[in-house]
């Protein structure tokens, strides 16, 4: 990292990371490996005893994951860097690695439905608790402090109503009670918010959305210092949740455009929120770089722009929203985000269908509400796709 750390973002995502073998490529190599060959006995017992650098065995050694790893911490600003299989493999193996039985996690309740349901299904049956509260009331955070909280949670912008919560002063809580702040950076990318700079002290990713950017293959990825990801790595080394050298090595082309894509998803989606909320049938638009977004003056503050995601109610509940999503032609009717392409889904019904009513209402997730990852296409073209069911 130190050797790119007085570069720019678009030059960190081109060249940071860049090893070359002794043929010299010019592209970022794939390595297509199970296991590395030593020189000796004594050197491979030196490196499985951490004595030595170098490669292993790909499930937790391999050149391109390494690639892809130091690339994404220059650009986040982390030390280190732990590559996975998916974006939920990354939040299991933070957690996994962060926590043990016993010990309190706080939650924003504006969260990805698969992550509450992991905090709810899968940690609490090994004596892990999770409480939630509001994505921005700082003072519920430090309300729900119990003497074995370990770890605070938040995505910001939050899934799916772009709710902002300040990563400051939610980490200066943390601090205060001894547990660490986990920020999911998914919506912006270290393009348009870094949380380490602003306190966070480890940063997740889904690296299936933005850093691929074309919906071609799953990855996830942990950053923070190195020393306190140790019992991370452990967790992948052992029970591995890995990524694959292939999805590296795609993720590594991707990072190469990040720059150029954010700006473009923003643009549009900036443009798109806009003409949403001209629309009579559009009860609310939720956008951060719209003045009307209620955290849109930490949002300008805290991100570089409002990112690709605009998540608007229509009038008339889920058969409304229903109509407008069946009527279009053009948009990809489907949960994932980050792609080139447009997609456009029914969050109540789809990534937040397996919490219960209860939770989605707390998250203010209504039957109305629509959640568009804006994509490249012209954004008039966007429009009228819309229109035809608004």
């Amino acid at each position: 990292m130190s050797e790119f750390e007085n570069y720019q973002p678009e030059t960190l995502a081109v060249r940071a990371g860049t090893e070359r073998s002794q043929f010299h490529e010019h592209s970022e190599a794939l390595f297509l490996t199970s296991s590395f060959v030593f020189d000796s006995a004594e050197q491979a017992a030196r490196r499985f005893i951490g004595e030595e650098p170098g490669n292993i065995y790909a499930r937790f050694t391999n050149p391109t994951v390494t690639m892809f790893e130091q690339r994404l911490a220059a650009l986040e600003g982390a030390e280190q860097c732990i590559a996975t299989a998916s974006g939920m493999s990354a939040i299991l193996a933070a957690c996994m690695g962060l926590l043990k039985a016993g010990d309190h996690v706080v939650a924003s309740q504006s969260l990805f439905g698969a992550t509450v349901n992991l905090f709810n299904n899968i940690l609490n049956k090994f004596g892990i608790e999770t409480s939630y509260v509001s994505a921005t009331d700082v003072a519920q955070w430090r309300a729900a402090v119990r003497p074995n909280t370990r770890l605070f949670f938040l995505e910001t912008p939050s899934n799916p109503l772009t709710e902002i919560s300040d990563i400051a002063a939610i980490s200066a809580v943390a601090k205060e009670c001894g547990a660490l702040l986990a920020v999911d950076n998914c919506f912006c990318t270290p393009i348009l918010q870094q949380p380490l700079k602003l306190g966070a002290d480890v940063v997740i990713h889904s690296a299936t959305k933005y850093i691929d950017g074309q919906g071609r293959v799953l990855g996830g990825a942990v950053l923070g210092d190195k020393k306190r990801l140790e019992g991370v790595y452990g967790f992948l080394r052992t029970a591995g949740p890995t990524m694959s050298a292939f999805n590296a090595w795609v993720f590594l082309k991707g990072l190469e455009t990040l720059k150029l894509r954010m700006d473009a998803h923003c643009a549009n989606a900036l443009q798109l929120a806009r003409w949403l909320e001209a629309q009579p049938n559009v009860a609310q638009v939720f956008y951060p770089s719209l003045p009307s977004h209620p955290q849109h003056e930490l949002a300008m503050k805290q991100q570089k722009s409002g990112g690709g995601i605009v998540s608007f109610e229509v009038k008339g509940g889920k058969e409304a929203a229903w109509r407008v999503i069946d009527n279009t032609q053009m948009l990809s009717v489907t949960a994932n985000l980050g792609d080139t392409k447009t997609t456009i889904t029914h969050p109540a019904s789809t990534t937040h269908a397996r919490i219960t009513p209860e939770a989605r209402a707390a998250a203010g997730i209504s039957d109305g509400l629509i959640r568009i990852a804006v994509g490249l296409e012209a954004v008039e073209d966007i429009q009228r796709d819309l229109a035809r069911g608004l």
